[in-house]
């Protein structure tokens, strides 16, 4: 990896490890909705005159369906399923939890359509990663209702399946483009709930500013830097920060938040990592069989 891939790489294992301080502390003022409105918002506001000046939002509305699809599972839904469960989660717990994405990802595309089928080692990951899962939550949410675990794993399964609709009905398109208008979209959406939701009294500078470090560095910018970052090191390699975010977002939970971490999410964690990596593991084939 090039020193300028090393760079992105560790400026995104950050950016995208923040977010769920931000939003942990932004739900303290603001309702879940008018937090995705003005997340949204914001970035559209800042990417979309980036993308038009590309050329990039024309070639992506001709394929408006799929790519409402993919703002609906990746952004919309996700968003405010993630705001909501962390007015009762940890910060931490949550980005732990989120490491889960790659296991849901993995079962999906190797269970359907015609890709690669689920093989023994890819089986395995998923029944290791699953053990960590219930690690974290059995030993760590404690009197916690089921209704926010519900909501990470839809916004786990969002998360999955959002790349998934972007690799098969959005290939060749502009990234930039796709992201810009999707979050447009979002903020459209949002904008009369969150306009029926506008607090009383003005958010503390504390939540302010996280609203806007979460749409302005860890939506805009992120974005650009992501999409940089696949251009430097390739898509599958840029992936890898997938695995890196949560334990950003516990450090910070724990660090400024004042957070607990027990052993119950720290084993929990790495099971959850190992059984990604076998998850997502291509099959050996043996050299006899013909293809």
């Amino acid at each position: 990896m090039t020193r300028r891939g090393l760079v992105l790489f560790a400026a995104m294992c950050v950016i995208w490890g923040i977010p769920y301080l931000l939003i942990r502390v932004a739900v303290r003022d603001l309702s879940p909705a008018m937090l995705v409105f003005a997340r949204t918002g914001i970035g559209a506001l800042l990417l979309l005159p980036i993308a038009a000046a590309r050329g990039e939002i024309r070639p992506v509305l001709r394929r408006w369906f799929p790519l409402l699809v993919f703002a609906a599972v990746e952004i919309a839904v996700p968003w405010i399923l993630l705001s909501s469960a962390e007015t009762r989660l940890s910060s931490s717990l949550t980005g732990l939890l989120i490491a889960a994405v790659p296991l849901v990802g993995a079962f999906i595309t190797r269970t359907t359509g015609a890709r690669e089928r689920l093989g023994a080692t890819n089986a395995a990951g998923l029944a290791i990663g699953l053990v960590g899962v219930g690690a974290i939550v059995g030993l760590d949410v404690g009197g916690t209702s089921a209704f926010p675990l519900v909501e990470i794993a839809g916004v786990a399964v969002g998360y999955a399946v959002g790349p998934i609709v972007l690799s098969r009905y959005l290939v060749g398109l502009p990234g930039l483009g796709v992201i810009a208008v999707s979050l447009a979209v979002s903020a459209v959406v949002y904008a009369p709930i969150a306009f029926m939701q506008v607090p009383a009294e003005t958010p503390s500078a504390t939540v302010l500013a996280s609203v806007v470090t979460l749409a302005v560095v860890c939506t805009a910018v992120a974005f650009v830097l992501f999409f940089a970052l696949i251009g430097e090191v390739g898509p599958v390699r840029a992936t890898v920060i997938t695995y890196v975010n949560p334990a950003v977002a516990a450090i910070l939970g724990v660090g400024l938040l004042g957070e607990r971490f027990t052993t119950g999410m720290g084993v929990g964690f790495a099971l959850v990592l190992l059984g990604s990596v076998l998850a997502t593991r291509p099959r050996v084939r043996q050299p006899v069989v013909v293809t």
